[in-house]
Parts: C-alpha cells; structure tokens; sequence
C-alpha cells in the first residue's frame, strides 16, 4: 500500500513519512500558516487553522507563539485570534518597493544615460546604508560602472548624501554621531562641514561629489521619494572626475532633478519635490 500524499498550502507533496518528521516540514507548516492568512479571512485561530492544514492543534499553537514573537503574526484584542502583525506587513512592502521602485526607474535611468552619456544609476536606502539597485553604463571607453547590493555608508558620495540630507533631523544626526569613516582622501569626515553640506543639499535637492567614495569618480544625485514622502533611495550620473566640471555638474544636476522627481512621482509622491519638510504630514500636503 503507498504512502498517503497531501499537498501543503505553499504546492509542497507530502508524504505520511514526511508530515511525521522535522526539516523541511517545519518550513512546510510555517509557510502554509502564513498562507492560511493571505488566502483565508483576515483573523484565524488556532482550531481553524489546524482543520484547514490537518496539523494538530499543538503544532499550529506553537508556530503561532514563534510568528508572534516575531511579529508575524498578532493577536487581536477583541477576539483573541491572530492576524498578520508589522513584521508580515514590513516584509511584503519591502519586497514590493523593491520591485516597484526598480521597474519604475529603469525608463527614466535609461533616458538619464542617453541626455548625459554617463552612467546612471539606482541606489536604495537599506538601513543604516544604500545599495545600489541598478545602474546603466556609459558608452564611452571610459566610464564608471558600480556593484550592485553592496553597502555603502550614506556620507560618502553623491548618491549617499542625497538621502542622508533629507532623513528626519534625529536619525540623520545619530548616524553623522556614530563617526563618519574616511573612505577615500575627498571623503567628509568633519561632523560640521557634513552638516553644513547636507543643509545645502536639503535647499537644492540635489548633492554633488567629486572623489568622496571612489577615487576620480565625480557623481550628481538626486534624492527618490515613496508615496508617503519619505526618501527611500536615490538616482545619480557618475563618471571620471575630470568629466564634471562646474558647467558640466550644472548641466547634469538639472537633469537628476528632472529624474528624481519623475520616478518619485512614480512611487505615489504627488507633492513638492523635494518635500519642504523632513516630516511630510500626507501625500501632496
């Protein structure tokens, strides 16, 4: 006689053997919980979700008590059944800025790099730090190119201080607090002339770097705002150092703005770019 199959929630076949033991199963059960809750209504319990999973009641309490501790999951006051918590909220509109912003931004960096003829790029604030997301490259014989999802620190180089600038005034000086690391000889590392620079930044909207995080890289970046008004990343030209002279930065600048501003209005921002206030009270204020 075969072993009996049951197709998890998340499309995984499990065998009477396979519900019986640890490993992947577990990963099975979690995922089929969290399923439960996208498919289903928006509270369950535990009785509810051990029918519809044909998992006992113990187990699923269990994966309950994890997600909750983690904020998965939360329970709702008036019922005592659980719904999706802050950290299932976080971790979907993460992955959905993501995408979003990179889909909406590839067009406008494209015709970027086409009205400069240097690269540019797409940088996202992750944390404490950026990455950048996407970028294309120059087609001049020489030009600058940058590696994607690596960390860098937010006070070395254009793309960093444009978001930096436009921070609430609290986490922007906690970060400048925690020390401001030399990257390269151009880097600023004094807490006032960065503050200084960043306020001039914030009444521009654009910042300016000539060598702060590569060596004889010169870049202009804008900042890139979601719908809500906070700065969620940043779009740049970037090139050799001895291509951005003041006419050239000045030229260039125009143009970031003009492409900021754009795939901001793409990500849902329909006011003022950039935002006059640190602390956008609602979209389009």
């Amino acid at each position: 006689m075969g072993q009996q199959q049951v197709v998890s929630l998340s499309g995984t076949i499990l065998t009477e053997h396979s519900t019986s033991t640890g490993g992947t199963t577990t990963a099975d059960r979690v995922a089929d919980v969290l399923f439960a809750f996208i498919s289903g209504p928006a509270s369950l319990g535990v009785s509810e979700v051990a029918r519809e999973l044909n998992v006992s009641k113990a187990v699923v309490y269990r994966i309950f008590q994890s997600l909750v501790s983690r904020k998965f999951l939360q329970v709702d006051p008036g019922t005592r059944s659980y719904r999706l918590g802050p950290s299932a909220t976080a971790l979907g509109a993460r992955a959905l800025r993501d995408l979003d912003m990179r889909r909406a931004a590839r067009p406008v960096l494209e015709a970027l790099r086409d009205k400069t003829d240097e690269t540019t790029t797409l940088t996202e604030l992750v944390g404490d730090s950026r990455v950048y997301l996407d970028q294309f490259e120059s087609r001049q014989s020489i030009r600058m190119t940058v590696e994607l999802g690596r960390p860098h620190a937010l006070h070395a180089g254009g793309s960093g201080k444009s978001i930096l600038a436009f921070l609430p005034p609290e986490r922007q000086e906690e970060l400048i607090e925690r020390g401001l690391t030399r990257v390269t000889p151009a880097t600023i590392t004094d807490p006032d002339r960065l503050r200084d620079e960043l306020r001039d930044v914030e009444a521009c909207g654009y910042a300016v770097s000539l060598g702060e995080r590569q060596h004889d890289a010169g870049s202009v970046a804008s900042p890139v705002f979601g719908a809500d008004g906070w700065v969620i990343g940043s779009l740049s030209v970037c090139g050799p150092v001895g291509r951005f002279d003041d006419a050239t930065v000045a030229a260039h600048a125009e143009l970031v703005l003009a492409a900021a501003r754009e795939v901001s209005r793409r990500m849902g921002w329909s006011g003022l770019y950039p935002p006059p206030s640190k602390h956008p009270a609602s979209n389009g204020s």
